[in-house]
């Protein structure tokens, strides 16, 4: 196929659900061996576009334009990767059985050791590299960033001559985020279109060939990605971009963990286990009354481990969850109520914590009527209002999770956490799905939140050090163990451990626009 000929074409695409626009008129085309990609807020179309190339598209919906794509397979690898995992499956069934479909005309002695080649080289590629361990795995005893990479290695597996990728850095960590662009461009190089759609512009520029801003259903600009991020045309656009600069440097707040008498939460002698085997250890972790705690490292760490324990989410542990110096029950069920609304968590993966059937704001407001025993009527007006502090206006209260974006699911389930008034928030990669203006927005909020909540204590687990740059205090986590902590202000200026500089160098890569998937991020610690 000549190199000017797209594999993916979209012409005014056209996408409507009970009279509600979601695309209107977007075009895109994808030429073999490149990169397009899609940016724009949460909610803005993107994931619509990109599974119209699918061939997949919302209940009920009328659809006008034209989707076109050469060959019949496109690999998809999707912002919540739990939702195309099988649970009751292995990671290894799944994709044994995408490779077994491709040595059948193989001799049959040989089948057995090309497909099981096949599957570690692809689980290599997607930067799984303990392969054979994670083949044994359920989808539940991965992290989000390795179910994101499990999802990838079956799209390599299939051989696409297109590639979806709906923000496949979500949720990974500095390093893991360049080996995982590498891999893209990688993809790209051996002549396949990738079609990314992405908040992160960092990715975007290491990546993109094309860029496609939309907004509210709409294409705003396009074009070659250099001339888009250098020098953008529409006032959006320079607003995203103005968004996402580098943030300043700002003084960090002061450590009050020594005047604390007691943390509001303190995890002692950790051993968490995953299947009987040890996963996570640490001594001693806690976080005061208002003060932010970061707990940063890469994906597989221990991270959402640790914060599950907190939260009483994961019983396969010994040590002790101490809650204003009282001993918090080891798991949630057996928490009185007042303990349950003291301490919560908001999932990474937040469409897998709301009931599809029942419109967001009422799953909202129920948090503060269960917990609390607030009036219905009262917690429905709370709920609102704290829904639209984070940007989710009436109309979209009103819909059903699956009416909601990813980014605004996410910032949904914050407010339901919110609205327990919990003495401890525990926020896993709450940021990790959305774009930079709306990220900036809650990273906002989060900052006032242990000030403005009557000494609120937050947990913040994340992969990204400029969310963690919020933090009064951090700790690094890598392969289960805490390697170091404290004050924010010297770990993020003069970390003492080989990992924590090794996370701080390859979060400082901020690739110059226009760069492309030609020139992936310079050599960095891997």
């Amino acid at each position: 196929m000549n190199a000017d000929t797209a594999v993916a074409e979209i012409r005014e695409l056209r996408v409507e659900v009970d009279g509600r626009v979601l695309v209107d008129g977007i075009g895109l085309r994808a030429l073999p061996g490149t990169v397009t990609a899609l940016v724009g807020p949460s909610g803005s179309g993107k994931t619509t576009t990109g599974l119209a190339l699918l061939g997949e598209y919302p209940e009920g919906a009328r659809i006008t334009g034209r989707v076109r794509v050469a060959g019949d397979v496109v690999g998809h690898v999707p912002q919540h990767p739990s939702a195309v995992l099988n649970p009751a499956r292995r990671v290894g069934a799944l994709l044994y059985d995408i490779a077994r479909r491709q040595v059948r005309t193989l001799p049959r002695a040989r089948r057995r050791a090309e497909v099981r080649h096949r599957v570690l080289t692809a689980l290599d590629e997607a930067q799984l590299p303990d392969g054979a361990a994670v083949l044994r795995r359920y989808p539940h005893q991965l992290s989000g960033g390795q179910q994101q990479r499990v999802v990838l290695a079956q799209a390599l597996l299939l051989g696409a001559r297109v590639v979806v990728a709906d923000e496949p850095t979500t949720g990974q960590d500095a390093l893991t985020k360049r080996r995982i662009v590498e891999r893209l461009a990688a993809v790209a190089a051996r002549g396949i279109a990738v079609v990314l759609l992405s908040h992160d512009l960092d990715v975007v520029r290491a990546l993109a060939d094309e860029v496609v801003v939309v907004r509210g259903g709409r294409v705003v600009e396009s074009g070659p990605a250099e001339r888009v991020l250098r020098t953008p045309e529409h006032p959006w656009t320079r607003r995203l971009l103005a968004a996402d600069a580098t943030p300043g440097e700002e003084p960090a707040p002061e450590d009050p963990a020594a005047d604390g008498p007691v943390p509001a939460l303190e995890v002692r002698g950790l051993t968490a286990r995953h299947g009987g085997v040890p996963v996570l250890r640490t001594d001693t972790l806690a976080v005061h009354s208002g003060t932010t705690l970061a707990v940063v490292g890469r994906s597989g760490s221990g991270k959402t481990t640790l914060a599950r324990v907190m939260a009483g989410l994961h019983r396969d542990h010994d040590g002790t969850v101490l809650l204003d110096g009282a001993l918090l029950p080891r798991a949630l069920r057996s928490r009185s109520r007042e303990q349950t609304a003291a301490v919560q968590y908001v999932f990474q993966d937040a469409r897998a914590a709301f009931d599809e059937h029942r419109p967001v704001l009422d799953q909202v407001a129920r948090t503060a009527v269960r917990l609390r025993g607030a009036d219905p009527a009262a917690a429905r007006a709370e709920a609102a209002a704290t829904l639209d502090r984070l940007g989710l206006g009436a109309e979209t209260l009103l819909r059903r999770p699956s009416g909601l974006s990813g980014g605004e699911l996410q910032r949904a389930a914050l407010a339901r956490a919110l609205l327990a008034r919990p003495r401890v928030l525990v926020c896993d990669e709450i940021t990790s799905g959305l774009d930079a203006l709306t990220r900036r927005g809650i990273l906002d909020l989060l900052t006032t939140l242990p000030r403005d909540r009557g000494g609120l204590a937050l947990v913040l687990v994340t992969h990204d050090l400029d969310t963690a740059a919020l933090a009064t205090r951090i700790a690094v986590l890598d392969d289960g163990e805490i390697v170091e902590q404290g004050p924010a202000g010297r770990i993020r200026t003069a970390p003492r451990h080989p990992f924590t500089a090794s996370l701080l160098q390859a979060a400082s890569w901020r690739p110059a626009a226009g760069a492309g998937h030609g020139a992936p991020p310079g050599s960095g610690p891997s």
